[in-house]
């Protein structure tokens, strides 16, 4: 067999596979219960500003 054949018939099996389970697995880790408070900070970083927005400050000019 081929390097290509053999390469070939291992992605589309067991890498198939290893990549499916990774997927699975990064899921549950967002979705378990300890994460809620982590993932629902940082979905609201872009309303933290919200009732007073942030003031652009300019540096004084020196003479």
């Amino acid at each position: 067999m081929e390097t290509y054949s053999i390469l070939r018939e291992f992605a589309d099996s067991w890498m198939m596979l290893g990549l499916f389970s990774f997927f699975i697995g990064v899921v549950f880790w967002v979705m378990r219960p300890g994460a809620t408070r982590t993932y629902s900070d940082t979905a609201n970083i872009p309303f933290r500003h919200e009732d007073a927005p942030i003031v652009d400050v300019q540096p004084e000019e020196t003479r």
